[in-house]
């Protein structure tokens, strides 16, 4: 790789069509590239073998196949895994593989770090470094597909990092991933998660593909969710339940509310009824997480029996709720545990 050289997994296929054009090829071979790139899992250029030579030495000259370096592997008990990254800058990420009985889901990250410092997650902790580019959130799915072999049947963007604050190159990797000459995950099975950023849920209405949208929410008024969530002090409860109204209406798809159970945070019988009320006026499902410690925050785990009485006033409510116990704990993979640091 050479600073003159573009990343060829960060074109759409528009974008690589409109390029080699310039460079006085024919379009159709964006296809051909998009094929062995994401369909067959070529690594290089060289392996591109129904192409001509000469046109694979001209990419080779403009382009290169960027890959992610495996830093760390490890196994939960309960059969999940996550991967530990290491970016060509030195940063890490990391990615986490969920299997259940029907399904494989991957949660993928999209920042190195997060700026918006949720008070119990451990993605902030480190601070924010930056955003991944297109390439290196589609390459945590080809490293699963190519080497773990994994059968991927749903994406969720809930790894480290806000996606919307990531925008545009979230956004392509989707493309990319959703086409049928890319990785042809249906949109359906994509979920992007959100902490509430207004302006780009507004704009992420207007994205056209049925991907689902996930309000992680923690807490059912500002008071509270302003010292669990900066964000909130930005955009207010009731601002960000009017854009999600107007998202659901502007044709999008049916919303999720998650929500970690922190014990004597946002566990109370009050906080049960305010979540209900938020829930049934956006129609929307909610997630219910027990809270999984991070080392160096002080909140706790509620007890199953204050669990499972706020699971039951959700559904007194008539709330769809599904109770989540988070996956990979013993890992430090569970939901809110990623901090993409490296252990040796």
């Amino acid at each position: 790789m050479t600073l003159d050289k573009k990343d060829i997994k960060n074109l759409t296929l528009e974008e690589l069509r409109a390029e080699l054009e310039a460079f006085g090829e024919q379009p159709y071979r964006a296809e051909q590239i998009y094929a062995w790139i994401y369909q067959k899992g070529a690594l290089d250029f060289a392996s591109l073998t129904d192409l001509p030579q000469k046109f694979r030495e001209r990419l080779n000259q403009h382009y290169f196949l960027s890959a992610l370096e495996l830093f760390g592997h490890f196994r939960s008990k309960d059969k999940t895994e996550k991967f530990l990254f290491r970016l060509g800058d030195g940063n890490f990420i990391e990615t986490v593989l969920i299997p259940t009985i029907h399904r494989e889901t991957v949660c993928i990250s999209t920042q190195v770090g997060c700026k918006f410092g949720c008070a119990f997650c451990a993605s902030g902790l480190p601070g924010f470094t930056r955003n991944l580019t297109s390439s290196e959130i589609i390459n945590q799915v080809l490293y699963l597909r190519g080497v773990v072999h994994a059968s991927i049947t749903n994406l969720v963007f809930m790894g480290m990092g806000e996606p919307l604050d990531n925008y545009q190159n979230v956004i392509k990797a989707i493309e990319i991933m959703n086409s049928a000459q890319g990785l042809r995950i249906a949109a359906r099975r994509m979920t992007v998660s959100t902490c509430g950023l207004v302006p780009r849920i507004v704009r992420f209405k207007t994205l056209g593909l049925q991907v689902n949208l996930s309000l992680s929410l923690h807490a059912p008024n500002d008071a509270l969710r302003n010292k669990l969530m900066p964000v909130n002090r930005k955009y207010s409860l009731e601002e960000l339940i009017r854009a999600c109204e107007d998202y659901i209406h502007g044709g999008g798809r049916k919303m999720t509310l998650e929500y970690v159970l922190i014990q004597d945070v946002n566990d109370s019988p009050q906080d049960a009824e305010g979540l209900a009320g938020i829930a049934t006026r956006l129609k929307a499902k909610v997630n219910l997480i027990p809270y999984s410690p991070v080392a160096g925050l002080n909140f706790k785990t509620p007890d199953d029996q204050t669990i499972e009485f706020f699971r039951q006033s959700l559904e007194r409510n008539k709330v769809s709720v599904t109770l989540r116990r988070s996956k990979g704990a013993d890992i430090l993979a569970a939901c809110g545990q990623l901090a993409g640091r490296a252990r040796t």
